[in-house]
């Protein structure tokens, strides 16, 4: 039953493609894009009226889009299962915080690590990560959940005022920092897709070749060392690859909050805690839930678009009190 629950994801997110493909401020027959995917698969040259809207526009955007929620969601997935936090993802820790900052010093001035926004973004995430486990261990050598979020939530607003100045110091950056900051997905093209998707098939299969580890995470460090388990190993794994997808995310659609918190909790309900599953099942409920938050902000405020990181922090914080009221409950 798990297992065709993986299956019905995945069905999901191919339905959920070709409606956003379909659906916009103009609508496109289902029967043109398959009609352009029939000639795509036979070698012949895509033609059509619709071919310009679906090829040049709707279909690079849908793929960076769910590419992202992938990415987004698998890491934090990851990280929750690392930390067995529940709570645990990249906006709440202040990682996706540390990878904009990152972003927006490059934006702002050109400042690039190894050649480029994402490297220096991916740097940053990972470098915010480290800081941010540091400082709660010695506040609290148990790493608990309010620790850790307290910790994330002051970075994050040290970053926020960083930003700030940055923007004081750059004013002529001011309209691409804003609009990049709220996250958005309007300018990507097959070149971000290939960036991500490049990112999630290296840095994702090595999260998924963890899942044994994470599994037996969840019984404790010392218990999963006791029956085998290389936890420095694994620890370090999760955390440079989760880095890197949040890095990589936010360098191409900006700050995205609560993707990787909201979907895998909610895939965890179709397919149970097993992260043989969960961590798959992740990839394709980041990818729908980006979709669709994608797609209702392309649409609800016709022909005005509202960014998605807006709907998605919205949502995503009315889920966060939800699970956070829930998980103080369990341990009260």
């Amino acid at each position: 039953m798990k297992k065709r629950a993986v299956v019905f994801l995945f069905a999901v997110t191919v339905l959920t493609a070709l409606l956003c493909v379909s659906v916009g401020s103009v609508r496109v027959p289902l029967s043109d894009i398959l009609a352009l995917a029939a000639d795509a698969l036979s070698g012949r040259a895509p033609t059509g009226a619709s071919r310009s809207i679906i090829l040049d526009l709707r279909l690079p955007r849908v793929l960076c889009t769910a590419l992202t929620g992938a990415c987004l969601s698998l890491s934090g997935a990851a990280m929750q299962g690392l930390l067995k936090n529940p709570l645990a993802d990249g906006s709440t820790l202040g990682v996706a915080s540390g990878a904009s900052l990152g972003a927006v010093i490059s934006i702002a001035f050109g400042f690039n690590v190894f050649g480029g926004t994402a490297m220096t973004a991916v740097v940053f995430a990972f470098a915010s990560l480290l800081l941010i486990l540091a400082l709660a261990s010695g506040i609290d050598s148990s790493l608990s959940t309010d620790t850790i979020i307290l910790i994330g939530v002051i970075f994050s607003m040290f970053v926020s005022g960083a930003m700030s100045v940055i923007v004081t110091v750059a004013p002529d950056r001011l309209r691409s920092i804003t609009f990049w900051t709220m996250g958005s997905l309007s300018g990507c093209g097959y070149g971000d897709a290939l960036l991500l998707l490049t990112a999630l098939l290296l840095c994702g299969g090595v999260l998924l070749s963890c899942s044994d580890g994470l599994n037996a995470f969840s019984i404790g460090e010392e218990n999963a060392r006791q029956i085998g388990v290389n936890v420095k190993a694994v620890r370090l794994k999760v955390l440079i690859c989760a880095s890197a997808l949040i890095g990589v995310s936010v360098s191409v659609a900006g700050c995205i909050g609560f993707v990787g918190l909201v979907t895998p909790h909610i895939v965890r309900l179709l397919v149970g805690a097993n992260n043989k599953r969960l961590l798959p099942g992740s990839v394709f409920g980041g990818g729908i839930f980006l979709m669709l938050c994608d797609l209702a902000g392309r649409t609800v405020a016709a022909p005005r678009e509202i960014p998605i990181g807006v709907i998605t922090s919205m949502i995503g914080a009315v889920i966060f009190i939800v699970i956070f009221c829930r998980s103080r409950r369990g341990r009260a």
